[in-house]
């Protein structure tokens, strides 16, 4: 498997209902974001929703995003769960599909040990039919892949990437230390605010959310922090700092980040804003601060 570089969108799952895909707004979404450069998707991660959404609606996600996309660029998929069998059975849908990769955090509820999360990864690792990418997500499934666990699950050879989205640039730096030199190991970083330093010390690429919105503007960044222009890192760096500032934001929300892609990409005019339960769309109010946040950064809403 060639190793992938670049900025890699974690998809939102376009809904109109708990467990209805709006299936035109995620088709103006994929090609939203390959007009706009990006190396790959990522399908069904946390911004995706996946554990809020049904198996059935997970399935048909993946059927509509891999036919869209057509072999354009590579999609991942989020195949996390706390059963290592609906795992493997979403990775063999996924291949089915024509998808060139999966991605896992641990399974969340009961802590794992590092010791039983290298038996858990190397088990899974081992009856999944693709590729496999770690993806550290501590403050939602409540473990840390600390960097000698990761180091270990590097060794085994369908096991070939990580996605970090920790924001712990020290630990970031570690595994660079580690495992930044390998060819046969990628590693990512979920915060956007950090992509640019990330991959001038020497990360892969950014796994960054607002990349739904702007996928542009990240593909910039990945290219001057590659090129080591630093001039133009620290101007990207200040209208990323503003989309985070503004449109993350939002309401005393554990889901504001979330909320806002959904209801920018809504004010856009690519796709519903609608939340799976427990979650909720933004109120009248706070889509007006949505709007104001996107006009600040030059942009037409459609309503």
């Amino acid at each position: 498997m060639k190793k992938l570089r670049g900025i890699i969108p974690p998809m939102i799952t376009p809904l109109k209902g708990n467990d209805e895909l709006d299936r035109e707004g995620a088709v103006r979404l994929v090609e939203h974001m390959l007009k706009g450069g990006v190396h790959a998707l990522f399908i069904l991660g946390t911004t995706g929703e996946a554990q809020s959404l049904t198996y059935n609606l997970r399935y048909e996600f993946v059927e509509l995003v891999l036919k869209q996309v057509a072999g354009r660029v590579p999609v991942l998929v989020g195949v996390t769960d706390t059963s290592l069998d609906e795992s493997v059975r979403l990775a063999e849908h996924a291949k089915q599909c024509g998808a060139e990769g999966v991605v896992a955090a641990a399974p969340y509820y009961f802590a794992a040990s590092q010791q039983e999360l290298i038996e858990y990864y190397t088990a899974l690792a081992d009856a999944l039919p693709l590729p496999l990418y770690l993806y550290n997500m501590p403050s939602h499934v409540k473990v840390f892949l600390e960097a000698k666990t990761v180091a270990v699950l590097a060794d085994h050879p369908n096991i070939v990437g990580l996605k970090d989205s920790s924001a712990n640039m020290n630990y970031f730096e570690t595994l660079i230390y580690l495992l930044g030199d390998r060819e046969d190991f990628s590693l990512y970083v979920g915060p956007e605010e950090l992509t640019g330093e990330c991959v001038l010390m020497g990360a892969d690429g950014g796994v960054n959310g607002g990349a739904n919105m702007f996928p542009e503007l990240y593909v910039e960044m990945f290219n001057a922090a590659e090129a080591g222009d630093l001039k133009r890192v620290r101007e990207l760096q200040h209208r990323i700092m503003q989309i985070s500032g503004s449109i993350y934001t939002v309401g005393k929300y554990g889901s504001s980040y979330l909320k806002g892609v959904k209801c920018s990409l809504s004010l856009l005019g690519i796709c519903d804003d609608y939340l799976s339960w427990p979650y909720r769309k933004f109120r009248a109010e706070e889509r007006e601060k949505i709007r104001k946040a996107l006009e600040a950064l030059g942009c037409s809403c459609v309503e």
